[in-house]
């Protein structure tokens, strides 16, 4: 998280990050997704964020939180990552339904066989929504807490 918060605070996307650093853009989103990283690209990295490589290490791979307010970016983080996942969701579905849909009247204009694409991965774009939304969630955070709470038998 502490790569994507320095990241971010500089106003850096995940390409022009792996172009001032050396790395592949996928070894970032790797990084930032939580997976451990090489002591060379943690390296470069520290390097390009003008950091102590043992900084670096310390603080930002070892997962501790120190404050609440960690905490409370490492969720807000999560929140925007799926909310993100979900808006290339949907970005994918409108791309690909028309492109088909002209595929469609230009092939078969008789036969609306695109309406059973749109339907089902509809139906899975929908339950994405559901699943990001915590208005709708069957079990969002309130529910989460409600469960860690009853198992601990004390208020957070």
């Amino acid at each position: 998280m502490l790569v994507q918060k320095l990241r971010l605070q500089r106003g850096w996307s995940q390409q022009q990050l792996a172009e001032l650093s050396g790395l592949n853009v996928r070894t970032i989103q790797r990084i930032e997704k939580g997976q451990e990283p090489s002591v060379e690209s943690l390296k470069s990295l520290a390097a390009v964020f003008n950091l102590d490589f043992s900084t670096l290490k310390e603080q930002g791979m070892d997962n501790v939180i120190s404050e609440t307010q960690s905490a409370e970016e490492i969720l807000a983080f999560k929140q925007v990552r799926k909310l993100k996942d979900f808006y290339i969701h949907l970005a994918n579905y409108v791309l690909v339904i028309a492109v088909l849909t002209i595929v469609n009247a230009l092939t078969t204009p008789n036969r609306w066989w695109v309406q059973w694409v749109i339907m089902s991965w509809g139906v899975g774009v929908f339950f994405h929504w559901l699943q990001i939304s915590e208005r709708f969630s069957l079990y969002g955070s309130k529910w989460e807490k409600e469960q860690v709470e009853k198992r601990l038998g004390r208020k957070l």
